[in-house]
């Protein structure tokens, strides 16, 4: 069986990838650019692949391929429909990477309502030192207890984040496709923009869920309302945040994804690099080495699983 990976430097070079050879032919490429994707996996049975896009376009002389393995658990770079005309299985991976986009949601909005990045360059250039007061105390912040932080998805991500804000106090609301009685939902994404204090978006990119923070909804967020984005890019408008965030008509953002990436020079985002109230990070949510590594594994189970004739966490229907 010929293994092929064609994008392993996203996934960091700390791991080792020696395991796949036990399972077969294996070959890495750092990186594969889209005019390389057609040739490296024409003979290929199984491809590894994490955020290249695999269509039609590229998939039609792939006579071999049996399987492919995300390297995540969305999978919006694979055409299903074209893999399940073709009975080309598609696996991804769930739960692997829970604690890790959890951690970096909290840091983000702890970070955000702490005014962090203030505090620290206060000190940093001199203005501390040069103030002869002990301490200072601007920006004001705020306790998170008793702040109202509203989850978007109820995912294992989603759960993780709401038990670790009941943990620091505050009051908990959720919005969610389908009512879960577990859990504080609100009836409408509109009703969790209006209420939170801090909210944090987990949740699959789809037709449903592209743009589903837009204008309307940033309109009728608190003005200083935190929003953290840890799932996708398009699942906010970024031009209405980016302009939110201008004419300060929200408390800070945290974002982790975006609509292009790497991001692009014409990203609205770019207009508010130097803002005290928004931190950007390189799409690193998932990637904990411990996560990393859990992701691998159940690459691994999962062609394993394939090569028995049995089917593991198949999203191809």
């Amino acid at each position: 069986m010929k293994i092929v990976m064609l994008d392993a430097k996203t996934l960091g070079d700390d791991l080792d990838l020696s395991l796949f050879k036990k399972l077969g032919d294996f070959t890495a490429y750092p990186m594969t650019d889209d005019y390389q994707v057609t040739y490296r996996i024409r003979n290929a049975d199984v491809v590894i692949v994490n955020k290249v896009k695999l269509n039609r376009e590229n998939l039609g002389d792939a006579k071999d391929l049996k399987l492919i393995c995300v390297t995540a658990t969305g999978f919006d770079n694979i055409d299903l429909n074209y893999c399940w005309r073709h009975e080309i299985g598609v696996c991804n991976v769930k739960g692997y990477s829970t604690d890790s986009v959890a951690q970096l949601t909290v840091s983000m909005a702890l970070s955000l309502v702490m005014h962090l990045r203030e505090y620290d360059k206060y000190v940093k250039d001199y203005r501390y030192l040069n103030s002869g007061l002990q301490n200072h105390l601007e920006p004001v912040f705020h306790e998170i207890s008793g702040m109202t932080w509203g989850v978007v998805g109820l995912g294992n991500i989603g759960k993780k984040v709401l038990a670790i804000a009941d943990a620091l106090g505050a009051d908990c609301i959720a919005y969610t496709r389908k009512n879960n009685p577990v859990y504080n939902c609100v009836s409408s994404i509109n009703d969790l923009c209006k209420q939170a204090d801090i909210i944090s978006i987990h949740v699959p990119l789809t037709d449903r869920t592209r743009k589903m923070i837009g204008a309307e909804q940033i309109a009728l967020m608190k003005k200083d309302a935190v929003l953290i984005n840890t799932a996708r890019g398009a699942v906010v408008d970024e031009r209405a945040l980016t302009d939110a965030v201008i004419e300060k008509r929200i408390g800070g953002i945290g974002i982790d994804v975006y609509t292009e990436e790497p991001i692009q020079p014409l990203s609205p985002y770019n207009s508010i690099l130097d803002f005290d109230n928004v931190i950007l990070t390189p799409h690193m949510a998932w990637g904990a080495y411990e996560s990393r590594v859990r992701c691998m594994k159940e690459i691994y189970r999962n062609i394993q699983a394939f090569q028995l004739g049995q089917r593991r966490n198949r999203v191809d229907g």
